[in-house]
């Protein structure tokens, strides 16, 4: 029996970003709770307070006030799948979001940065080949924040994420 489709949360971005910053599709915490990175050993807080002084502690629509202001949108590329448990590799039937809408309202937008390897995959399978992408974005893959990717610790993950600085705002 296959579980019920999921749906993943809409877009986090003002018109300003320079950075968009994707996952696959959000695990069940975030889903449940409908916060990104909601999961409490998910690194990707503690990096952004690293990159971007955004406090992991502060509420959750602070947060994305934060990542806004420093020119930081947020979505998933899958729309759309089925899968049992939070684990990228359970995904199935995924469906991507439809970003040819996003790029046309993100003018600004210079960085594509895919938070792990199935995000990066996905875009690669369902987004390039269907959609045409804006000049000038350059795609960068880095390592998964999520707490199911323990082979780099949190030192690891923040110099590969460190890449990002030179697009903030």
């Amino acid at each position: 029996m296959q579980p019920n489709p999921l749906t993943g949360l809409a877009a986090v971005a003002q018109p300003n970003a320079r950075i968009l910053i994707l996952g696959s599709m959000p695990g069940a915490a975030s889903l449940l709770q409908q916060q990104y990175y909601a999961h409490p050993r998910n690194m990707f807080w503690p990096i952004m307070a690293q990159l971007a002084g955004v406090s992991a502690s502060l509420p959750y629509a602070q947060r994305l006030n934060a990542l806004n202001a420093h020119g930081i949108a947020l979505w998933d590329v899958i729309a759309q799948c089925q899968r049992t448990g939070s684990l990228d590799s359970a995904i199935r039937a995924e469906q991507a979001n439809d970003f040819s809408g996003f790029f046309a309202s993100q003018p600004a937008l210079a960085l594509i940065a895919f938070n792990g390897t199935k995000a990066w995959q996905s875009f690669k399978r369902y987004v390039l080949p269907q959609q045409a992408m804006p000049a000038g974005i350059s795609l960068l893959c880095l390592p998964s924040t999520s707490p199911a990717h323990a082979a780099l610790g949190f030192e690891e993950k923040l110099k590969h994420w460190h890449q990002l600085s030179e697009f903030l705002t």
